[in-house]
């Protein structure tokens, strides 16, 4: 799987730099939120529900939220015409030394336009493997479902494997009670019985968009789903199990270490209502 790293766009506070003060607490303490964001022929998708998530970070850490006009006007500046990934990252802003701050700091705003990570279409179509991750996700129920800057915990588990030798696509993180809550960077899906079934976020983890448009398309077509503690063996069990985010869309598991999927009518059925 090509993963690309080359940004070609950046605006930092309305700004054509790449360079930031390394005094922002982005930089300093990950102190600051962040969406990821689909853009194709200059279209940015489901940007009010980026937006809201977005809001609700920043409420969450006190962090003034940016003007949602100026964040367009930018994010519409940078994509004019183009196909990519937008990364929004919105930072508390800049301070001397110390975890402190003052309510009235300005936040820092960095856009940045980079190209579509280069996924194999047999990802989507046929599956993939993907393994459990030894890194566990520590329970923090104020940073819980945000997507917020500390992601350390998922830069760890994902050095674990090298994903052109191992020929894995994906890595399960599990929380320090054994439960499983998420990829790397993607959400999770199994269908149990008639039920379509997703980890709770309550105490870890990311709500992720294409989660919550999942969930809201099942509904939609009568599937019953439930968020719900999971374990490794409720997914052995499992008749489907897929993997889903803004960038891959739905990508099913055809195999989790030595237990073997096929793709089901489930997964088929919500990939379409995704597409579509």
């Amino acid at each position: 799987m090509a993963e690309s790293t080359v940004v070609t766009s950046l605006l930092i506070n309305g700004q054509a730099t790449e360079h930031i003060s390394a005094l922002d607490r982005g930089f300093q303490y990950g102190d600051g939120l962040f969406e990821t964001l689909r853009v194709r022929g200059g279209q940015i998708l489901h940007w009010p529900l980026h937006m809201a998530r977005l809001a609700e970070g920043c409420e969450r850490l006190r962090i003034p939220m940016p003007d949602k006009m100026v964040l367009l006007a930018e994010a519409q500046q940078l994509c004019a015409g183009r196909d990519g990934v937008l990364k929004i990252t919105v930072s508390r802003g800049v301070t001397q030394r110390g975890y402190g701050f003052d309510d009235g700091l300005v936040p820092t705003r960095v856009l940045a336009l980079a190209p579509l990570p280069g996924f194999p279409a047999s990802h989507a179509s046929e599956g993939v493997r993907v393994r459990l991750c030894q890194t566990r996700l520590g329970h923090n129920p104020v940073l819980a479902g945000i997507k917020h800057l500390n992601r350390l915990e998922q830069v760890l588990a994902r050095a674990e494997w090298d994903n052109e030798q191992d020929e894995i696509a994906e890595g399960l993180m599990l929380d320090n009670q054994n439960h499983v809550i998420e990829g790397t960077m993607s959400n999770l899906f199994c269908v149990q019985g008639e039920t379509l079934q997703t980890p709770k976020l309550d105490r870890c983890g990311v709500r992720g968009i294409t989660r919550g448009r999942i969930m809201a398309a099942a509904r939609a077509a009568g599937i019953p789903v439930a968020e719900t503690r999971l374990t490794v063996d409720d997914l052995h069990a499992a008749r489907e199990l897929f993997l889903c985010n803004t960038l891959m869309g739905i990508w099913p598991v055809r195999q989790l270490e030595d237990h073997a999927f096929t793709v089901g009518p489930v997964t088929r059925q919500l990939s379409e209502a995704l597409h579509d």
